[in-house]
C-alpha cells in the first residue's frame, strides 16, 4: 500500500511533463526588446487594449516597482490603461498612486473602496469595483507586491489577440534569500507547472491571480465571482473553472519565459502557513472534480513517503518499498521540474527537491487541518 500512491503520482506526472512539452507556444515574434508595431501587422494581429487591474492594500512600499516597470512596458502606453483598487488602505498607498498619474506615461487610475460601502472589502470586491469602470475588452490581473518584465504585457496583448482565447494563465516565480524561500519558490515552481499541464490537458485545476488575463465579456457571461463572493480566496482559480466549463477550448497558459512576473517569498514560517491555509480554504468549495483529485493524490503520495520511514523502525525488511516509493516520487518530480524551473530561471532549486520533500507531508498536512477550520488572517484582517 504504501507504493501505490507514489506510483499513481508519478503516473500523473509523466502525463503532466508530456502536457507541459506540448503546451502551444506563441507565434514567432520579432525581437522583443523594444518591438515595433510594424513588425505585428507584418503577422497580421490586431492587438487589443488592454486594462491592468491591481488589487492594494497598505502596498505603499512595493507599488513604486510595480508602477516603474509597468512604466517601462514594450507594450505602447496607449495600447493599456492601468486601474490601482485601493482597499481601505491605512498607509500612503493612494497618495503614491494620485502622485504617480501625473508622471507615468499610460493612464493610470485610483478607484478608493472606501469611496462607496456598498463594495465591500476584499480582493474580489476590488476587482469587481474595477472591472465596472475598466475600459478595454481584455482585463490583466497582477498583485501590486509583483514585479512585471518589460514584455509581460506585449506578450498579454499577442496571447488575447486570438478570438478564440477568454482566460490566459502566466507563469509566477518567488523570489528571496534563504532556506524557506528556496522550498517556497520550489513549491510555487510545482504549482505553476502542474497548473500548465492540467490546462494543456483541458482539465484545469489551478492559476494565480499574480499573473492571468481574461476577456471582460466573458467574466460578464459566466457571472464572474457570482457563487463564490463570499469567499476570500479564489478570485483566479473559481473563475478559471467557471469560463473552462463554458469555454472548454478558451484557456490557455502563457509559456513564455518574458511573461513571467515575480513576487517575493513569505518571510517567516507563520505567514507562510498563513497563506497557504488561505489558498487551501477554497478546496471544499470547489464545483469542478479535477483539483479535488489532483489535491488528493499529492496528499497520500507525500504521506506515504512519510509514514514509510516511520515504518522502517518497526519492520526493516519493507526497506525495498519504501526506497522505491522514494525513488518514483522524487524521479517523477525532478522529470517534471527540469523544464519547467527552466522557464522561470531557477533552474538550481532541483538542489532543494529532497528538503521539500523531507518537510512536506507534515507541512501539507498542517494546512489542510487548519484550512478546515475555514478562519485565518490576512492583510491584517481576520477572515471567516
Amino acid at each position: 500500500m504504501l507504493l501505490l500512491p507514489p506510483l499513481l503520482y508519478a503516473v500523473a506526472m509523466l502525463r503532466f511533463r508530456q502536457a507541459w512539452q506540448q503546451l502551444p507556444m506563441l507565434p514567432a515574434l520579432p525581437h522583443l526588446t523594444n518591438p515595433n508595431p510594424s513588425a505585428f501587422s507584418v503577422l497580421d494581429i490586431d492587438l487589443p487594449k488592454l486594462s491592468v487591474l491591481i488589487a492594494a492594500r497598505n502596498e505603499a512600499e512595493n507599488l513604486p516597482g510595480l508602477l516603474q516597470d509597468l512604466e517601462a512596458q514594450t507594450l505602447p502606453a496607449a495600447q493599456f490603461e492601468v486601474i490601482v483598487v485601493d482597499d481601505h488602505s491605512s498607509d500612503a498607498t493612494a497618495s503614491l498612486v494620485r502622485q504617480s498619474a501625473e508622471q507615468v506615461p499610460f493612464k493610470l487610475r485610483l478607484l478608493p473602496l472606501a469611496d462607496d460601502p456598498k463594495q465591500g472589502t476584499g480582493k474580489k470586491a476590488a476587482l469587481e469595483a474595477a472591472l465596472t469602470v475598466a475600459q478595454a475588452p481584455w482585463i490583466v490581473c497582477t498583485d501590486a507586491d509583483c514585479r512585471v518584465p518589460a514584455d509581460w504585457l506585449w506578450l498579454h496583448a499577442l496571447a488575447a489577440a486570438d478570438p478564440a482565447t477568454q482566460f490566459v494563465s502566466g507563469p509566477v516565480r518567488l523570489m528571496g534569500s534563504g532556506w524557506l524561500a528556496q522550498l517556497q519558490a520550489l513549491e510555487m515552481a510545482g504549482l505553476v507547472g502542474v497548473g500548465a499541464a492540467c490546462i494543456g490537458q483541458k482539465a484545469p485545476t489551478m492559476c494565480n491571480g499574480a499573473n492571468l488575463g481574461y476577456r471582460r465579456s466573458t467574466f460578464a457571461a459566466v457571472g464572474g465571482f457570482t457563487g463564490n463572493t463570499h469567499l476570500a480566496s479564489g478570485d483566479d482559480e473559481f473563475l478559471l473553472h467557471k469560463m473552462q466549463q463554458r469555454y472548454p477550448s478558451g484557456i490557455q497558459f502563457l509559456k513564455e519565459a518574458k511573461a513571467t512576473v515575480s513576487t517575493a517569498a513569505q518571510g517567516t514560517i507563520s505567514s507562510l502557513l498563513r497563506q497557504r491555509v488561505r489558498w487551501a480554504s477554497k478546496w471544499p468549495h470547489y464545483q469542478t472534480a479535477a483539483p479535488k483529485r489532483l489535491a488528493v493524490l499529492v496528499l497520500l503520495a507525500n504521506m506515504a513517503l512519510f509514514l514509510g520511514l516511520f515504518s522502517l523502525l518497526l519492520w526493516s525488511a519493507i526497506w525495498p518499498w519504501v526506497a522505491g516509493g522514494w525513488l518514483l516520487k522524487l524521479g517523477a518530480d525532478i522529470l517534471f521540474l527540469r523544464p519547467v524551473l527552466q522557464l522561470l530561471g531557477r533552474g538550481e532549486l532541483l538542489w532543494w527537491l529532497l528538503p521539500l520533500q523531507l518537510l512536506y507531508a507534515p507541512y501539507a498536512l498542517a494546512v489542510a487541518l487548519a484550512a478546515r477550520r475555514g478562519q485565518y488572517q490576512w492583510k491584517g484582517r481576520q477572515v471567516q
